[in-house]
């Protein structure tokens, strides 16, 4: 696996599950310089959001963090999440990821941020920590 630099987002983020049917919550995606994600299933919509923005749903879980592989990656790239995801699961850090078009995400609880930290650069990538805004 390559050396990949991965950058650790400021802020808290929840994953909410809504009711397959919910609307989307009004400015949901108005918001900047922070991740949003909307996944629809026939069973449920997923939302992860900054914590800040008060999100009612059926389920939320709060206190995650992101750290995002710096990118774009190109498609033909193999292996990057199990890459990421295995040497967390060595360290005994659970993770939550996701994709979008340009590279992959990974949201990682708080209180095991600074595990993750210390898993992926002994591992040998770039973990660039962002001060608390």
């Amino acid at each position: 696996m390559k050396r990949l630099i991965v950058d650790v987002r400021p802020g808290e983020y929840t994953v909410t599950r809504l009711a397959a049917d919910a609307p989307l919550p009004a400015g949901l995606l108005d918001l900047t310089d922070v991740l949003v994600s909307v996944t629809r299933t026939p069973d449920e919509v997923s939302v992860i959001a900054p914590s800040s923005f008060a999100l009612a749903g059926d389920t939320a879980e709060k206190g995650w963090r992101l750290l995002t592989v710096r990118g774009p990656l190109e498609f033909t790239l193999t292996g990057i999440m199990a890459a990421l995801a295995g040497e967390l699961a060595a360290a005994g850090v659970s993770l939550f990821a996701l994709s979008t078009y340009d590279t992959d995400h990974l949201l990682v609880k708080h209180t095991d941020l600074g595990r993750a930290v210390l898993a992926l650069r002994a591992a040998g990538h770039e973990l660039v920590v962002a001060p608390e805004a």
